[in-house]
């Protein structure tokens, strides 16, 4: 497997995102605009569909972006255009500085401050181009799709994916700040189907993703533990209604963390729509509980030197002793709220849970008798009352044992109660994501069944 494109001509391409948007931000100040920003992009990609021993798909892609804002004082005005030609350069100018100069006077609007931009730009090690060809994605399709369909009980397939993805880009504004971002993504997975129409089918899934294609898990793995997934679900009861003991597998766990942020972010506050209002320098979690921020973590999932307006990131605590340390906030938002940004404009880089003593075998010891839940569905989650309710299914665990595969279910709670009755955190932790953490122990949930 080739790993490094032997053409990389990424240096050039950021080269001229940058004089463009710095030639953009000149223009549109000599059009009357007090500050200006440019955010410019362009993401390449190819992904690669097998179903089933044969392609289904394969989709090169090209996707480009520029977005201008303009502030005639505390007037804003925006445009964007996927077309860099100088007309529709030109064009987005006049547009921004247009909409501008009808807008209403907004107190909170205008760049971040210029003492807060990032001066720094260490080498995070983002950038990994996979020299993929089609044919090498296709036989990888083939080679994850046949693991798993050679294990007996699986009987159909909805197919496997390849993918490798490039990012650039430029962040520029009127205060001569100038931030160029280049880094790569990679993913492998696969779907299956077990069982047939007489005894009940099932499907699931599994992938992995990385920053460089060497850290991919072995491509084989990836199909057996589809595989694995999939027959386990075989033969899924419902349970009677009743109270119990919750663990979220890691991945699932991550969702709890992004309903937390959204209640402590800026958005929310400043609307007045968030559970955690005024919460700041208060217990939400147990007090060996910890959340940490570490932006600048080399080839991590959520690694940035400067958010979406240039502010520099820096390593900081989200929750330390179970306590809300900060909010989440950029510069519009943090002058809403009287406050200063945190550096998370566009939102959270790498967060880091602290970790239990369990693995997974440990947190189901832990868990006893319960549910444990590999897969939440629908959108029943209030951040403004914290009420949560969603589908989910799973296995019964019994004297921390897995029983049997369960579906048809539902989980209530409020996240105030969730978050405060966190019992454990495993150290199993899903590492394919910016938010690192592992499965949650809940202490107790109503599990809503036949």
């Amino acid at each position: 497997m080739s790993l490094v494109s032997t053409v990389d001509s990424s240096q050039q391409d950021l080269d001229r995102l940058a004089t463009l948007a710095e030639d953009t931000i000149r223009r549109a100040r000599a059009a009357g605009a007090t500050q200006a920003e440019v955010s410019a992009s362009v993401d390449v990609g190819l992904n690669v569909n097998v179903r089933l021993g044969e392609v289904e798909t394969v989709e090169h892609t090209r996707d480009r972006g520029f977005a201008l804002t303009v502030y005639f004082g505390q007037r804003k005005g925006s445009a964007s255009t996927a077309d860099l030609n100088p007309d529709s350069i030109q064009a987005t100018i006049d547009q921004a500085c247009a909409i501008a100069r009808f807008t209403e006077d907004d107190p909170a609007s205008g760049l971040a401050e210029a003492d807060r931009m990032a001066t720094s730009f260490p080498d995070l090690d983002l950038w990994h181009p996979w020299d993929l060809d089609v044919d090498r994605a296709i036989a990888l399709g083939q080679e994850i799709e046949d693991a798993g369909r050679a294990i007996a009980g699986i009987t159909n397939s909805d197919g496997s994916s390849v993918s490798a993805g490039q990012s650039l880009s430029v962040y520029a504004n009127s205060h001569g700040f100038l931030g160029r971002e280049r880094g790569t993504r990679h993913s492998l997975s696969v779907a299956l189907i077990a069982g047939d129409d007489d005894d009940g089918m099932q499907r699931d899934y599994w992938y992995d993703s990385q920053r460089r294609a060497a850290d991919f898990m072995d491509p084989a793995a990836i199909g057996r533990k589809a595989a694995e997934r999939t027959l386990a679900r075989l033969n899924a009861r419902r349970l009677g209604t009743r109270q119990a003991p919750v663990l979220f597998a890691p991945e699932i766990s991550r969702s709890l963390i992004g309903h937390l942020l959204g209640a402590v972010s800026g958005g929310s506050l400043y609307r007045r729509s968030s559970f955690l209002l005024d919460h700041v320098g208060k217990q939400i979690l147990p007090s060996w509980f910890r959340i940490d921020e570490k932006p600048l973590i080399p080839r991590a999932m959520g690694s940035s030197v400067f958010d979406a307006e240039g502010v520099a990131t820096i390593d900081a605590p989200l929750i330390v002793d179970g306590v809300l340390s900060r909010y989440i906030l950029g510069s519009y938002s943090a002058r809403k709220l009287g406050l200063t940004s945190t550096g998370n404009a566009g939102g959270v880089h790498n967060l880091l849970v602290k970790t239990g003593d369990d693995d997974f075998a440990g947190m189901l010891r832990k868990l006893g008798t319960g549910l444990l839940v590999t897969e939440v569905m629908g959108q029943g989650v209030s951040i403004i009352t914290g009420d949560y309710s969603r589908g989910a299914s799973g296995f019964w665990v019994e004297n921390g044992e897995i029983a049997y595969p369960v579906e048809e279910i539902t989980i209530a709670a409020n996240l105030r109660d969730m978050y405060a009755n966190l019992v454990a955190v495993g150290n199993d932790v899903d590492r394919r994501s910016h938010i690192l953490t592992g499965s949650w122990l809940i202490e107790n949930m109503t599990i809503a069944g036949e």
